[in-house]
């Protein structure tokens, strides 16, 4: 049985930082790439940050990069987002994810329109939320 337990959220002031952390298990987590999603307050499921399997090669999505960084340790099965500088517009429920396939390359990562409702096997997520 797949599971992905998120943790980390909490409430913090612009600027700040949290470290969320994703506990896999039920699948061999060193041949997927991992992905953090999330879901603001009445917007869809956007993908922030997308990892290979190595660890070797890391994506951003534009309004993170520079702020965030995703590292794994796949001896754990754990996934990581280090958020710094965390701004408003961070707000979110934070979820891990691990479809097959891949979707990333040199620049980018690119899914097809309507690619996270699609997909079913998340966790609970984590809330983050950023606020005075």
């Amino acid at each position: 049985q797949v599971q992905l337990v998120e943790s980390g959220g909490g409430v913090v002031q612009p600027g700040g930082s949290l470290r969320l952390s994703c506990v896999t298990s039920g699948f061999t987590f060193s041949r997927y790439w991992m992905y953090w999603v999330r879901q603001a307050p009445g917007k869809g499921l956007e993908w922030v940050s997308a990892i290979d399997r190595d660890g070797d090669r890391e994506y951003y999505r534009n309004s993170v990069k520079g702020r965030f960084t995703i590292s794994r340790d796949n001896a754990k099965s754990t996934l990581y987002l280090q958020m710094d500088t965390l701004d408003f517009e961070d707000t979110a429920v934070y979820y891990c994810a691990h479809p097959p396939g891949l979707y990333c390359s040199g620049d980018g990562c690119r899914f097809p329109d309507g690619f996270w409702e699609k997909y079913s096997s998340w966790g609970q997520g984590t809330q983050v939320t950023v606020s005075f």
